[in-house]
């Protein structure tokens, strides 16, 4: 699966969340602007030179730049723990995925992947018993779909609380489960963890599950592969690059990162070819 975002995304998800001009970023680095609107619109880079102007005009890691800009990284495939389902969806074409993590018969869903029937017939096949549905956050092709699940089965809904109003349908109040920092969800033997990450939206939620083997975060659009989600609002820039180096720091190296687009990736992965992973 290819990088959900190339160079050009992460040049102007840096750029526009630092509320910068092509202009401002052109004086910076003395090069032109024509370039760098053109880079901003799937252009090549010129050299490495270039690269690490515009990294350093932004605030980015060069390095990690360079890698995804003129060496084409991609992260290594994973295998992915049996006791977690990928759904994959699509949203006017956007691909989008949600997970079903299960133990002992029990299913929670992260996130609906814009595709509750597909989401509701692994259920359905596997004969899971659906406790729970964690939304990272409340964009639409992450939980619209929740009034399908719930008809199935009445379920608590964990979201964080400042997303509830980007909800296109709310669930009962009495369904509606505030996640917050340290609440732990269990689901047959395994325990969620949730993980405040605001950045992406205002109340972004990552949700945590230790393994001796294989330890999972699913990170919504906090952080994909080699680039973060978009701040939305764009004020949320600097939390949102908090959110991602506090979740990088506080996790094992080997945690696998299970994003709402693009590839899976790891905690030893983005600090290696992540250029919002930290300042250098």
């Amino acid at each position: 699966m290819p990088l959900e975002d190339d160079f050009s995304d992460i040049l102007k998800k840096a750029r526009t969340g630092q509320g910068l001009s092509v202009g401002d970023v052109s004086r910076v680095t003395g090069l032109p602007g024509g370039d760098i609107s053109a880079l901003e619109r799937g252009g090549q880079a010129r050299d490495r030179a270039e690269v690490r102007a515009l990294a350093k005009a932004l605030g980015l890691r060069a390095e990690p730049l360079e890698q995804i800009a003129i060496d084409k990284w991609e992260p290594v495939a994973l295998h992915q723990p049996t006791w977690v389902e990928t759904v994959q969806g699509s949203i006017n074409g956007y691909g989008v995925q949600g997970y079903i993590l299960h133990d002992e018969g029990e299913a929670v869903l992260i996130d609906t992947a814009y595709n509750a029937p597909a989401m509701l017939e692994v259920l359905g096949k596997r004969g899971f018993h659906l406790v729970g549905i964690c939304l990272t956050h409340g964009h639409a092709d992450h939980a619209d779909g929740i009034d399908q699940i719930l008809k199935h089965r009445e379920v608590p809904v964990y979201l964080g609380p400042e997303d509830v109003e980007l909800l296109n349908w709310r669930p009962r109040a009495d369904l509606l489960a505030v996640s917050i920092n340290g609440r732990a969800i269990k689901v047959g033997r395994r325990t969620i963890h949730c993980l405040a990450t605001p950045g992406h939206t205002p109340g972004g939620m990552c949700y945590q599950v230790d393994d001796h083997q294989q330890p999972v975060c699913f990170v919504g659009d906090t952080l994909f592969a080699g680039s973060i989600g978009r701040s939305n609002p764009s004020k949320l820039y600097s939390t949102h690059l908090n959110s991602v180096r506090k979740l990088l720091r506080s996790l094992s190296p080997d945690h696998r990162l299970l994003p709402g687009h693009g590839p899976a990736t790891t905690v030893a992965e983005e600090l290696d070819h992540n250029p919002f992973a930290t300042i250098v």
